[in-house]
């Protein structure tokens, strides 16, 4: 309802203030001025003509000053909005003049009790949205108190912003990570549920990278710092959290807008029915109009549409927040509960992108032994998962003195200087650019092609799996009315047609470059389609800027992707995404539902209020009730 109440410091609600003494004195002055009323109705004889002439005069002065201690903010804010064109038309005008009008109509007994009710819905609207609050905070509730940051030989508890990367930290059981570090001794599980939304503690040893929010559930872990506590991932999820409510849905702007333009529209059409019928038709009594005015007024009040629609955006965020799917605003949810196209990128995507070396085949005048080298040592500086499996296949430390150049060629492969010699590794287009005499090899595995000082050396074939979720999602997905699914990928033309028909995909485009992915992300955008790009690493950062929404999984650890994308999910399942969109279509839908809701019953509760069938009664319930039910049926977008 009023968006300008100050909120108390537990919970950001107005429940303490509705809790004061003035308020719970004017509810008690009120009952009395009810029993007053009906006093003198009943004219008890004992006082006679006593309690006839002092009556009204009490019961007016008992009504007034509960009126005054209930409502008296909400007039002195009426007031002073006079001076403020833009919040003139607000709800506190509204029931100021309504109520006001009442008494200056003798109904006192409505006037109180339209400021009453309102006082009333006002404290269960900000109850709910407290709650909402409240389950939103604590998601933000992961931010690491301290660090045991080693000194020498001591252990120092510090802030986790006075550590700095490459510093060891010891985290013991039931603490939290507080830093983006690698282990470097111990094992334990870690509670990844706030991170990603996974039950399932996951197990870490020596050499595997533990992520700040994650909570070691029993081993002693030493850590080396890899990230700073601004760039660590705890961080970024509370500047996800906090910046999504600013980005606003276009529904959420709508109704803005809608208010600011409707609610004057009524107050003067509340003016015409208050002042032409009594000066059009002589029988027309003009306090008749002035109350049916007075009741247009309070069935009007757009607070039911002005509280619960951005409520439902906030509750939708906040339940995805919960799930470990981060969304950076309400506008980016809206888009999603739209989207009919989603294209996938295929490594560490649809697939594990934990490749492994299943061939290597050299040419006569190498041998294996140095086919291995030569491409581990070119691939060793490359984030690739290919360049992954080729090391681990070499199995032997690199000496990187015998490497003077790197250069990574996205799209096509490296290219490096290896002990004086020119050394390429990469696919077809990289053999044909640099005019090496080879032979294509036909196989569903991936094939990275080596060439030394302009000699084709060999090829090693390297095979990926397909996630298991992967094998659903289409299924998922197109029960959800996303019917296009796509994959892009930089991979041979029969890799992707194969894992592409195992997975049901509708389209697939391959042999890509990056940039050649983000042209055909444009493309299909601009066949009238809402697209969504899912995509995990740094080559995808252009398609996820130029699809309508940007989906990146796991992809925190990257500043780059992360910044490009509109949502990041926090694990590497595809399943997340149909949860998403899941989330994203039933709030969308809970703040149409409100919407229809609102403008339908103020609609029926005006044309019975026009034909006399209604009263003051039914417009607080339009106003006040409607309200108070949409608002707890917004809260429904936290459970999903």
């Amino acid at each position: 309802m009023n968006e300008n109440v100050k909120c108390c410091d537990s919970c950001g609600c107005d429940h303490e203030r509705f809790s004061k003494t003035p308020i719970a004195i004017g509810v008690l002055l009120y009952a009395i001025g009810v029993a007053i009323a009906l006093f003198a109705d009943f004219n008890l004889s004992i006082f006679g003509e006593t309690a006839d002439t002092i009556a009204p005069y009490l019961e007016f002065a008992i009504f007034l000053a509960s009126y005054i201690l209930i409502g008296g903010d909400i007039v002195k804010k009426a007031f002073s909005n006079i001076a403020d064109p833009k919040n003139l038309f607000d709800e506190n005008f509204l029931m100021s003049v309504a109520s006001l009008g009442a008494f200056a109509i003798g109904e006192y007994p409505e006037g109180v009790a339209v400021m009453a009710l309102y006082k009333i819905g006002e404290f269960l609207q900000d109850k709910a949205v407290s709650n909402s609050k409240k389950s939103i905070s604590s998601l933000l509730d992961i931010k690491p108190q301290y660090a045991n940051l080693k000194v020498g030989d001591k252990i120092v508890k510090t802030d986790p912003q006075n550590v700095k990367k490459g510093d060891v930290i010891v985290v013991k059981a039931g603490e939290k990570i507080p830093l983006d570090s690698v282990v470097i001794s111990g094992r334990s599980f870690l509670d990844m549920s706030v991170l990603s939304g996974e039950s399932v503690p996951k197990e870490v040893k020596e050499g595997d990278r533990i992520l700040s929010g994650a909570i070691n559930k029993s081993g002693l872990l030493s850590a080396e710092v890899i990230s700073e506590f601004a760039q660590s991932t705890v961080s970024k999820i509370v500047k996800f959290v906090e910046e999504a409510g600013a980005k606003k849905a276009n529904t959420e702007h709508f109704i803005r807008k809608f208010a600011k333009v409707y609610t004057p529209i009524v107050v003067a059409g509340a003016v015409l029915i208050a002042i032409l019928p009594p000066l059009i038709f002589p029988d027309a009594v003009f306090s008749e109009w002035f109350y049916k005015a007075l009741v247009l007024l309070v069935i009007s009040c757009p607070c039911a549409l002005v509280i619960s629609v951005p409520l439902s955006f906030f509750a939708g965020l906040g339940g995805a927040s919960k799930r470990g799917i981060l969304v950076k605003g309400g506008n980016y949810l809206e888009a999603l509960s739209r989207v009919d196209t989603i294209a996938f990128d295929k490594t560490g995507t649809l697939t594990k992108g934990k490749f492994a070396v299943s061939k290597a085949l050299p040419s006569v005048d190498f041998s294996k032994e140095e086919l291995l080298y030569y491409a581990a040592c070119a691939e060793s500086a490359s984030p690739h998962p290919i360049a992954a499996s080729i090391l681990s296949a070499y199995a032997k430390e690199i000496a990187q003195n015998d490497i003077s150049l790197h250069e990574e060629l996205f799209g096509f492969g490296v290219k490096a200087v290896i002990r004086g010699k020119k050394v390429l590794v990469g696919n077809e287009k990289l053999m044909r650019v640099n005019q090496i005499n080879f032979e294509p090899k036909e196989s569903i595995n991936t094939i990275a092609y080596v060439a030394i000082d302009g000699v084709y050396a060999g090829h090693i074939a390297i095979s990926d799996e397909i996630k298991p979720e992967s094998l659903t999602i289409a299924r998922e997905l197109r029960r959800l009315g996303v019917n296009n699914i796509v994959m892009l990928t930089g991979d041979r033309k029969d890799i992707a047609n194969d894992i592409a028909k195992k997975l049901a995909i509708n389209e697939v485009f391959s042999e890509l470059l990056p940039l050649e992915k983000a042209d055909k992300i444009e493309m299909l955008s601009q066949k009238g389609k809402k697209l969504a790009f899912v995509g995990d690493g740094i080559n995808d950062a252009p398609s996820l800027a130029r699809a309508d929404v940007g989906i990146a999984m796991g992809a925190l650890g990257s500043d780059i992707t992360a910044q490009a994308a509109d949502i990041v999910l926090m694990n590497d399942n595809p399943a997340s995404v149909a949860t998403a969109i899941k989330i994203a279509k039933k709030t969308t839908g809970i703040a149409s539902q409100n919407i229809a809701f609102a403008l339908g019953v103020k609609a029926l509760v005006l044309t019975l209020g026009a034909v006399g069938l209604s009263g003051m009664w039914g417009a607080i319930f339009a106003d006040v009730g409607v309200s108070i039910l949409a608002v707890l049926n917004s809260v429904r977008a936290f459970r999903v």
